[in-house]
């Protein structure tokens, strides 16, 4: 039987609503602008960066289809707040990206001082927790989809992606704070995967290795940096940042309907080692 070509694949989230942490810029930003491309309604959380995401907001259809919330994320009563506000706007979540995190600079590890290490698991992991935490109760008082091995596919509770890093597989000197947060998401993108793709809530993880944003910029500061930090990817070069929201859209919809508990490495073909 001949096949008939399509003008396209479409990667729609129409009708779905989703928050995103740390939306404002980076990553983040390019993944509020993707899943508005896509259709889905977006709540986004910022710290500071007041200008940018409230041009962001304007950009993407104002407060009723692009919120920016303001919000510190260090604490997991911090994470629960941004759902909770999330839902009162919105009424309901299909979909949280959780993005947001520090990455400080260089310091071998005994000279981080334990202020370091608290603040960097609190933003990276605590309030990460939090997060999961209010959203997945949600979604799990949401209707669940009808158990057919073999009939349509149907939508499901929810989708949950925690955005790691490659630092979380393979450590990374002088940030020893950093890859034990990020490594410490993918444990918890694991267990939250097998507590709750039985409720038909998925939970994946996106673990990027360079990507050019802001918050890498020191990383590349220099011709000499640049070299030694991108030897070992085949790419030969960072990521852009919408090179990382694709595969995070990919994951919230129904073509990544039989994965979960996965770690999708955007990592420019680098090997992880170890």
């Amino acid at each position: 039987m001949p096949i008939t070509p399509t003008p396209g694949v479409p990667l729609t989230l129409t009708g779905r609503t989703a928050l995103i942490s740390g939306g404002s810029r980076g990553i983040g930003a390019a993944t509020v602008r993707l899943f508005r491309q896509a259709g889905a309604r977006v709540a986004f959380s910022y710290r500071a960066a007041k200008a940018e995401a409230d041009a962001l907001s304007n950009e993407l259809g104002g407060p009723t289809q692009c919120l920016a919330l303001q919000q510190s994320l260090t604490t997991p009563e911090e994470g629960q707040a941004l759902v909770a506000r999330t839902l009162e706007a919105f009424g309901d979540l299909d979909i949280l990206i959780v993005n947001h995190g520090v990455w400080p600079e260089d310091s071998p590890a005994a000279a981080i001082t334990p202020a370091r290490w608290r603040n960097t698991l609190a933003t990276n992991l605590d309030s990460a927790f939090g997060l999961v935490q209010a959203a997945s109760a949600h979604m799990l008082t949401r209707p669940s989809p009808a158990a057919n091995a073999l009939g349509p596919i149907e939508a499901p509770r929810g989708h949950i992606v925690l955005i790691a890093s490659a630092a979380g597989q393979r450590g990374d000197p002088n940030h020893a704070d950093y890859a034990a947060s990020k490594g410490a998401l993918i444990s918890l993108t694991k267990s939250l995967s097998a507590e709750l793709a039985p409720h038909a809530i998925y939970c994946n993880c996106v673990a990027p290795g360079w990507v050019a944003t802001e918050m890498s910029a020191s990383a590349f500061a220099t011709p000499e940096l640049a070299a030694r930090n991108l030897a070992a990817v085949p790419l030969g070069r960072p990521a852009h940042p919408h090179e990382v929201a694709g595969p995070i859209l990919f994951l919230c919809t129904p073509y990544a309907g039989f994965i979960s508990g996965e770690i999708l490495n955007a990592n420019g073909g680098a090997v992880l080692i170890g």
